[in-house]
């Protein structure tokens, strides 16, 4: 089958691989019909690279039909139409009946010390073959997929159950914004458009979404956004003017690691990403080597007593953060993966005809399978108008 794969920094071609079968009793192959390009798979693409082993399938957004299960899937059966969450986790377990599927007590990657294993992302998840391919073997297939209506709706529809609807909606539910309230977002890629149209639909009164590029800027303000151009405002004074002074209630950072406006981290990051696997690795888990400029203005644009949810990915183990102003503020900060399937059954019937998050207003770019080095390229640059690419195997 062909699929995409890693092999090197900013380097991912589309290559002839093994078909998966089946290798557990839970165990169920999909055949994808739309795979889409994550903002975290920019990560390894220029990243976190020292994580990853050439030919490693990419890949953690998709969706498509059921070719095979195995005896214990539960009740999936073949034909069905599913999307698959980002995150592998078993249903069961004590993490898992808590909502914490991010935390799986039966796929965790105890070997790294990390969470739930994720479907084409790196050793430090577990390497487990990614959904950008024409084929995929989903382990945990008796909970996990979701199964979505065989309708006319195109994938667009559902696809984005799979990881970034569900981070934008637990972000936004981590926010805590009040009724009425107010929030700003940080970063209009995906999950940040999400975020803000799921904090309106969810009753927040006043939406700011901060960006520095045209095109997202545009695509927020068709969605009755306060769109603040980074690049051409001080955030933090329009921030204050719009709230009596005080910050919004709520902030939400949709960034993560590779935030503009850190250049010593920024070098930093490239200068390890230059170095071989065996030094750069322990250097990337134990220093503090993420750009931290997006969650510093967060913190100092909240008003006192609110809430940061950080939502974007980070990966430096000792960055530092300011204790000081956080203690001092009274703030509340919760982060992490999504668990997927503890949002899915709430989310899913807002995705009927009427489309009251928009889903359908995300993508920019709908390649086949074979061009993904395409899609990665202007993805990560920003080129075309690109907010983001779904793929077609």
């Amino acid at each position: 089958m062909r699929a995409v794969t890693w092999q090197g920094v900013e380097d991912v071609r589309v290559e002839n691989v093994e078909e998966p079968r089946i290798e557990e009793p839970n165990d169920a192959i999909v055949r994808l019909t739309s795979t889409a390009v994550c903002g975290s798979d920019l990560h390894l693409y220029r990243i976190l690279g020292m994580f990853m082993e050439p030919g490693d399938i990419l890949g953690h957004e998709g969706m498509g039909i059921v070719e095979e299960v195995g005896p214990e899937a539960g009740s999936l059966k073949v034909g069905d139409r599913v999307v698959i969450p980002f995150n592998i986790a078993c249903g069961r377990c004590s993490q898992c009946r808590r909502g914490r599927m991010s935390q799986c007590e039966t796929t965790q990657v105890t070997e790294h010390g990390t969470g739930a294993r994720l479907f084409g992302y790196s050793s430090l998840y577990g390497r487990v073959p990614g959904a950008q391919a024409e084929y995929v073997r989903v382990p945990q297939a008796q909970f996990g997929p979701i199964v979505v209506p065989q309708d006319d709706q195109p994938d667009d529809r559902y696809l984005y159950l799979s990881d970034i609807l569900p981070t934008a909606w637990q972000a936004v539910q981590y926010a805590d914004v009040p009724p009425g309230g107010s929030v700003a977002v940080w970063g209009l890629g995906p999950v940040g458009q999400l975020c803000t149209r799921i904090a309106r639909h969810l009753g927040a009164g006043h939406v700011f979404g901060i960006d520095s590029v045209p095109e997202r800027l545009n695509l927020a303000q068709r969605h009755q956004v306060d769109a603040i151009d980074s690049a051409n405002a001080d955030v933090s004074t329009v921030l204050r003017d719009a709230t009596d002074g005080q910050g919004p209630d709520s902030v939400i950072d949709a960034v993560g690691m590779e935030a503009h406006g850190s250049p010593v981290a920024a070098t930093a990051q490239r200068l390890v990403g230059m170095l071989p696997d065996a030094l750069a690795r322990p250097l990337t888990q134990r220093a503090g080597i993420d750009r931290l400029n997006v969650l510093y203005e967060c913190i100092d644009c909240v008003r006192r007593g609110g809430t940061v949810s950080v939502t974007g990915v980070y990966g430096g183990a000792m960055d530092p953060v300011p204790m000081m102003t956080i203690f001092d503020k009274g703030l509340t900060i919760r982060m992490g993966q999504a668990n997927v399937r503890h949002w899915t059954d709430d989310i899913l019937p807002l995705l009927d005809d009427d489309d009251r998050l928009g889903v359908t207003d995300l993508a920019s770019h709908h390649l086949p399978l074979e061009e993904a080095p395409r899609g990665y390229d202007i993805f990560q640059r920003k080129a075309e108008g690109c907010t983001k690419v779904v793929l077609h195997p």
